[in-house]
């Protein structure tokens, strides 16, 4: 396994399981940026901010946890993509309003490209308004 890989895969796991840019930022580069074609991110540009996103997104969605599908390298290009779904139900606070008890599966995936050893961009495709449907919110 590459060293790109490796830190793919622990990065990903620490930024989906809410540890937020104190524990991600060990994989990535200081000033990594984010993108992504969706309202709910259309704010966040930094990888840092991104991280911190999902670590919120676990308080009005506490079950919140994913399903990998798909993790590859491309080493021509110093990129590493992830496959997965994102499950959980939303029971906590601080959603839109009262908990809904809807729950989610929302596929998405995350390309991150490399700069030496680090992540130094990433990605999010994912459609935001199917997922925002799915737990009342939108």
């Amino acid at each position: 396994m590459s060293e790109n890989i490796s830190q793919a895969r622990e990065f990903f796991d620490a930024c989906e399981t809410g540890k937020g840019w104190e524990k991600c930022q060990d994989y990535c580069l200081p000033d990594a940026t984010f993108s992504s074609q969706t309202g709910a991110l259309a704010d966040i540009a930094t990888l840092a901010g991104y991280c911190e996103w999902m670590k919120n997104l676990l308080t009005p969605i506490p079950d919140g946890h994913y399903e990998l599908k798909f993790f590859a390298e491309d080493e021509e290009r110093h990129c590493v993509v992830a496959c997965a779904v994102f499950h959980g139900t939303q029971t906590g606070p601080e959603g839109p309003g009262e908990p809904t008890g809807n729950t989610i599966a929302a596929d998405y995936a995350y390309m991150m490209d490399f700069e030496g050893a680090r992540i130094r961009h990433m990605t999010k495709i994912w459609n935001d308004t199917i997922s925002l449907q799915q737990l009342g919110w939108a």
